[in-house]
């Protein structure tokens, strides 16, 4: 591609951060969970512009690596992503809300997951009214209280559907609440739930497990299997190694450095009493950004509760926050990489192969997916193949 086809946002020369996203890194994650779930069909999730990276660059890389049916939440989402790969199956998490919203559906070719009776309602009035059996997947709610019928509803309206011929359901799924707790036993009851509802959809597909759920074995992948932060370069179970590669990493432009004496303090609130002498290197990101203020030094709440706090990293050594994130800025304390080592417009990784994005993630009391999901457009964004 062209280089300017390859970076969005401000220019970098005026950005405070960066994010570089590895495309090839990207499609490598996605390709070794489609073997592992082999011969099940690997989904791309790509709800919330694609985990915060953009749908329009991620989904055609998906599509580059194989990926053939996705999944967002809302309409608007399916309709972006269609933009981006026009041949693709589309599902639509969130359901309908209204009779209405049928027709961005039908314009765009997107699959609605029916998640209630008033769901399959509002699709059979709309299937009726455009006079065809347009596609559509039933959610069932397993145990997880979220989205979906009960179960006792999904057999009702297979029985039902099998009767009237009223919609043409493609696919029967559900979630885990607990995938990520491999021996939690929520697990193998909600299998056996989803189990006794497949069974009154024998012709159509199954779909159960996410990122987690995908190590729980070839007993829960059903036809389509629907990983979403591994493909990402998170980790697939908290506190294991990470097998996938590092599609992320973020940084921060050092805006100032600054020499403090042992006994001043940093930041608002005045929370952090230095112990020594300090050079502070302030880097242009905050809370703003989607840099998270609970990953603060001191001064907040999770600090409290003895939970470390967070670092970057310069030249792959880790340099503890300073006080509290604020909105634009965030002090680190850089003194042991020496004087003079890091300078005005140098730059400090917040999350990537230095400092892994769950161990990020962690020290502000969140998750990866939150992380992600929470990156601000401030950020100079720059789409690379590995190697390039």
């Amino acid at each position: 591609m062209a280089p300017d086809s390859q970076n969005v946002g401000p220019e970098m020369r005026f950005a405070g951060a960066s994010l570089t996203i590895d495309l090839e890194a990207l499609k490598a994650n996605y390709a070794g969970l489609a073997q592992v779930c082999a011969p099940s069909i690997t989904a791309g999730v790509v709800k919330a512009d694609a985990y915060g990276l953009g749908i329009d660059r991620v989904a055609p890389a998906l599509a580059d690596a194989g990926c053939t049916r996705f999944f967002v939440a809302l309409p608007e989402e399916g309709a972006a992503l269609r933009r981006a790969v026009p041949d693709a199956t589309i599902y639509v998490l969130n359901g309908l809300f209204s009779e209405e919203s049928g027709s961005l559906y039908l314009e765009d070719r997107l699959i609605p997951v029916l998640n209630s009776p008033v769901d399959v309602r509002l699709w059979e009035t709309f299937c009726g009214v455009s006079g065809d059996r347009l596609p559509c997947a039933i959610n069932v709610d397993t145990g997880m209280n979220r989205l979906g019928m009960t179960v006792e509803e999904a057999l009702a309206f297979a029985e039902e559907n099998a009767l009237t011929q009223a919609i043409d359901p493609v696919l029967v799924m559900s979630h885990l609440a607990c995938a990520d707790e491999q021996t939690h036993p929520m697990n193998r009851r909600q299998l056996e739930s989803f189990q006794q509802v497949t069974a009154a959809f024998p012709s159509i597909e199954s779909s159960l497990v996410n990122s987690a759920g995908i190590l729980l074995g070839a007993e829960y992948h059903g036809s389509v299997t629907r990983p979403g932060i591994a493909v990402y370069g998170g980790a697939i179970l908290p506190g294991t190694a990470n097998p996938m590669r590092v599609v992320v990493t973020a940084e921060a432009r050092v805006a100032q450095i600054r020499h403090a004496r042992a006994g001043e303090t940093v930041s608002y609130g005045a929370t952090q009493t230095l112990a020594r002498d300090t050079i502070i290197a302030v880097a242009a990101i905050g809370y703003a950004d989607g840099y998270p203020r609970a990953g603060s030094a001191t001064g907040v709440a999770l600090r409290q509760t003895n939970r470390p706090a967070g670092h970057g990293s310069i030249q792959g050594q880790r340099v503890p926050i300073l006080g509290r994130i604020t909105m634009d800025l965030t002090m680190f304390d850089v003194t042991d990489l020496g004087p003079n080592m890091v300078a005005k417009g140098d730059f400090i990784e917040l999350f990537g192969p230095n400092l892994p994005i769950d161990e990020a993630a962690a020290a502000a009391g969140t998750i990866s997916y939150e992380l992600l999901t929470s990156l601000g457009r401030r950020y100079h964004r720059r789409y690379v193949e590995s190697g390039r």
